[in-house]
């Protein structure tokens, strides 16, 4: 693609005889789209040449040699030099790039690296929640650059839920599992339980107790617990899948 700093310092230095990498150096890119796409301060040269900014400008401007395919026009604002670029070249040189295939899919920055990339990962039984979707959404952008960049990438989204949370649940679920509707809304009704367990825990310490014994069977392998941990994971993987479809 054109580099069309280096087309106009360039021109300019045809000009005023200095050395162009110089002149890139001063061109800007104007706060607003009104005064061009990049804009060259002539007071930059005022010492050196001995001139008023806007005498330089309007000298420079009067012998510059410029492409009208690359530059569509060039005014003076005050002590500058503005330049508008040429729009459908611009649209063209883009469009050309984005045909090239190789240019953007292949990389090799990150030949033979790995990068693990941890995201999303919602806690089962419960509702996926907005900051849940912020992992996601920047996970999966971080997923797919480094993937870009030729890393071998790894993404892991654990989907699982442990600790004396899930221990109350299954608590609640012995305790009230028939009062709630699980299979039609898992998710909600799920946490309608949780929501009761932990307030009756929060007043009596012995039901605590058999949360977190509850919780230590999970981990010994206990069939019951295990059963009912799975039973709710599946049913919560079939809830996120539905938010995942959505975001693909």
């Amino acid at each position: 693609m054109l580099n069309f700093k280096q087309q106009i310092a360039k021109q300019i230095s045809k000009v005023t005889n200095i050395d162009k990498l110089e002149l890139e150096s001063y061109i800007e890119v104007p706060k607003t789209s009104n005064n061009g796409d990049y804009a060259f301060p002539c007071f930059r040269l005022a010492k050196e040449l001995k001139k008023a900014p806007p005498v330089i400008a309007s000298e420079i401007k009067d012998k510059l040699e410029i492409d009208e395919n690359i530059i569509e026009k060039v005014e003076i604002i005050g002590g500058y030099l503005n330049f508008y670029l040429n729009k459908e070249l611009l649209i063209k040189e883009v469009l050309n790039e984005m045909s090239n295939e190789e240019v953007y899919t292949k990389s090799n920055i990150g030949n033979g690296k790995n990068v693990i990339i941890d995201y999303s990962a919602p806690n089962i039984a419960k509702p996926f929640h907005i900051g849940h979707l912020r992992s996601t959404v920047i996970g999966a952008a971080l997923y797919n650059i480094y993937k870009y960049l030729g890393y071998n990438t790894i993404g892991i989204n654990h989907l699982g839920d442990y600790g004396t949370q899930f221990g109350k649940l299954i608590e609640g679920y012995k305790l009230w599992g028939e009062e709630y509707n699980i299979l039609e809304d898992p998710i909600n009704e799920l946490t309608k339980i949780y929501i009761r367990i932990n307030e009756l825990c929060k007043n009596d310490e012995k039901v605590l107790d058999v949360c977190r014994d509850n919780f230590k069977k999970l981990e010994d392998g206990d069939s019951y617990c295990l059963e009912i941990w799975e039973k709710f994971r599946e049913l919560s993987l079939n809830e996120f899948k539905k938010v995942y479809d959505i975001l693909r």
